[in-house]
Formats: structure tokens, sequence, C-alpha cells
């Protein structure tokens, strides 16, 4: 999937390497949308709910402003509830990602045993399957 790795991998901060992927149609049908770049004398143009979309974009000033190569998208939301289905955990190489499997392995076995007081048949039934898909981008 990140055949052509990350965006920009020179630009990135410690934690970069880390992110979660959607798919554009998933975060479409949540109600985000691609972002409006524009030059700020432009955003009360904007019809009030589609404010949320602008970005500054002013290439021809002294110091320019261009975050267009982020192609961003936004949900205007203060809540998004992740669906394992439609969501790819982005790591940068394959020990995180084992150790990313142990910690959810490791949760669980303390949540069955936490469980296993009571009835350790009914405890197993608490277990919950790692849902996430895992993304390592080309090294």
């Amino acid at each position: 999937m990140l055949k052509s790795g990350l965006v920009n991998p020179n630009n990135y901060s410690k934690y970069s390497p880390f992110g979660i992927m959607f798919t554009k149609k998933w975060i479409f049908q949540q109600g985000g949308r691609p972002i409006i770049y524009q030059p700020d004398k432009e955003f009360q143009t904007l019809p009030d709910e589609i404010k949320w979309r602008h970005v500054r974009y002013e290439p021809d000033i002294e110091s320019p402003i261009d975050f267009s190569w982020e192609r961003e998208w936004r949900i205007n939301s203060n809540v998004l509830h992740i669906n394992p289905a439609y969501a790819f955990v982005i790591v940068p190489n394959h020990q995180w990602a084992q150790r990313l499997i142990e910690i959810h392995d490791h949760e669980q076995n303390m949540i069955v045993r936490q469980y296993s007081i009571i009835d350790e048949l009914i405890a197993e039934l608490a277990r919950e399957e790692f849902r996430w898909h895992i993304e390592i981008p080309d090294q």
C-alpha cells in the first residue's frame, strides 16, 4: 500500500514513522473533504459551513506559504470513531509491527487473567483478536 513510501520523508519529526492511514473513500463517508488552499484574504468569501476546510496558500509572497504537497483532508468533528477494518497502522519496520501485536496480546492475556478468577471458559470470551491492518513503508 505504501509502495512509494511516505510523502516528504525528509521533513518529519521523531514520531513521523508512525501514523494511521485511511482510504479517501472512508474519510469521505465520515464527512471528510480535501482542504481548500487559498490566500487568507479569500477566507471570508467561503460559506460559513466550509470555512473549516481553509488553509492559507500564498506562494507569491516573500516567504512563500505552500503546504499543498501535503494534499490534506479534514473532518469537521471533535470525535472520529476509528474502525480497524478501514484503518491501517503505519509503523517504521517489522520489529515495531511485532511489538504492536505483542503488546496487544499481553493486554488481552491480562484481561483474561482478571476474568479467570470467576470462570476460565468465560474469561476466554473476553479476549479480542488483533483487528488492525499494519503497513510498513518500503525502506
